[in-house]
């Protein structure tokens, strides 16, 4: 597939022509804005055999998975649900001293945004911050990624259809178009992919100001206690680990189990990956493939960093992993440095909550934290006592899918959040508005400041 590649002065022609129709205030009504979603409700339901498809061509997706990808319209229909709602100002109280006055914060859209989307969910990675860009009545460019060709393609062709480019447009290219664009001033940036693409976005930012919002990722610990339900832990731990071959964002990146219920809980992660996928999942049709051979290869480096209780094979020729458990891992083996983002899973183990507390505390906050305890006393104390993006208790992944909890990173696994009513506001300026009445004027405030005057304002200090 041959991408589309933009020069910079299309680039700055583009953001141009966003600028000046933002600038007409078409954007802003309610009307317009509920219009231009169902558009891209619409849009996603005219390319859904599309986007299926691409997702299982660039990813090697099962049908059932690359259905994930649509997961954005359950967004859009809570936006068109609450839109209204959002939108509307909020009044705040007004101290006395202000009499006669009002107050109120109101949303206001940004103006033209760039979203630069991953490659492991390309499509819903892509839409769902457009959701809310259009929402808060905002223009937008977007950059999928060109790892994911198919998608791209997908993408543009989707939004071509729909959408005016001066009003939503694609870009699509490699590395150098995404430079180009960071060049440009733009009034938000949301960025989606690894920690260090996301330092060059915010570094481009900063040149301009612009704010951003960078969906990063880490090492997201999953810790298993011995009083959790063993099978549901482990049934709940695999498949979250290994949907899309591993590619997730919030995936359990290593587990922490209590050396009690380590052989007992390896036992049942065995039976469950060989329940998903078969005793070759090479074979199975459920399974994915790694997006790429750079990330193939670095993958592949890990395999050696412990001793498999289940997979450990690897075909380049497919760019196949197999679903992989390792165990007597170091902890400063090379897969336990950083991000691991495929099907590859050590396993750790500790004598004592607080140890895998420490553990976890002693590394950056991870972009979601997974506890496996029926324990409430324990489930709170590791909410309380560590810090991440989000949590999930006795799960893996499924807090993602609520879309009236924000999902975000702390730290070095990112910043900002959005889903739901997060997405209006990531993409909205909440300005703060006084009005003041003209019917009377009171005069304590102006010279000359008398003593009576001075005493009124000692007053209203000291209250």
């Amino acid at each position: 597939m041959t991408a589309q590649i933009a020069t910079p002065p299309t680039l700055q022609t583009l953001v141009r022509q966003q600028r000046d129709f933002f600038g007409t205030g078409q954007t802003k009504p309610l009307a317009f804005r509920i219009q231009q979603l169902q558009r891209l409700q619409q849009a996603i339901a005219d390319y859904k055999t599309a986007i299926v498809e691409a997702a299982k061509q660039d990813l090697g997706r099962p049908e059932y998975e690359a259905y994930f990808e649509i997961a954005t319209v359950a967004e859009i229909k809570q936006a068109l649900k609450f839109l209204k709602q959002w939108m509307k100002p909020k009044r705040v109280a007004v101290s006395a001293d202000q009499f006669p006055s009002t107050g109120w914060i109101q949303p206001d859209p940004l103006g033209v945004v760039l979203v630069i989307g991953p490659w492991n969910y390309p499509f819903q990675l892509m839409m769902s911050p457009l959701v809310g860009a259009i929402a808060a009545g905002n223009c937008a460019i977007l950059k999928p990624s060109e790892h994911a060709p198919h998608t791209a393609g997908v993408i543009a062709d989707l939004i071509r259809s729909a959408f005016d480019p001066q009003y939503i447009a694609v870009v699509e290219g490699d590395a150098q178009v995404s430079q180009a664009l960071l060049v440009e001033k733009f009034d938000h940036i949301f960025f989606t992919g690894g920690k260090a693409i996301g330092q060059v976005v915010m570094e481009a930012a900063a040149k301009h100001l612009t704010p951003v919002t960078l969906e990063l990722g880490g090492k997201s610990p999953c810790i298993v206690e011995p009083d959790a339900r063993l099978d549901y832990a482990a049934k709940r731990i695999a498949w979250g680990k290994f949907v899309n071959a591993g590619q997730t964002c919030i995936a359990p990146d290593y587990l922490l189990v209590d050396r009690r219920v380590k052989p007992a809980l390896l036992a049942k992660l065995e039976q469950y990956v060989r329940e998903f996928y078969g005793t070759d999942p090479a074979a199975s049709s459920d399974y994915g493939r790694i997006i790429n051979q750079r990330h193939f290869s670095r993958l592949t480096s890990f395999l050696d960093n412990g001793t498999p209780v289940v997979g450990g094979q690897a075909d380049p020729e497919t760019r196949y992993i197999a679903p992989t458990i390792l165990d007597e891992v170091s902890w400063d083996a090379p897969v336990m440095q950083d991000e691991i983002f495929g099907p590859i899973l050590p396993v750790l183990e500790y004598e004592s909550l607080d140890e895998a507390i420490a553990l976890v505390n002693a590394r950056p906050k991870p972009l979601a934290l997974y506890f496996f305890s029926n324990d409430a006393r324990k489930q709170e104390r590791v909410l309380q006592a560590t810090s991440s993006g989000g949590a999930c208790i006795n799960d893996t992944l499924m807090q993602v899918a609520v879309a009236s909890l924000p999902f975000g990173g702390v730290g070095e696994s990112g910043m900002g959040c959005y889903h739901g009513k997060a997405s209006f506001d990531t993409f909205s300026h909440y300005k703060s508005v006084l009005k003041k009445g003209t019917w009377l004027d009171l005069t304590w405030r102006y010279a000359p400041y008398t003593d009576a005057k001075l005493k009124l304002i000692r007053r209203i200090v000291n209250d």
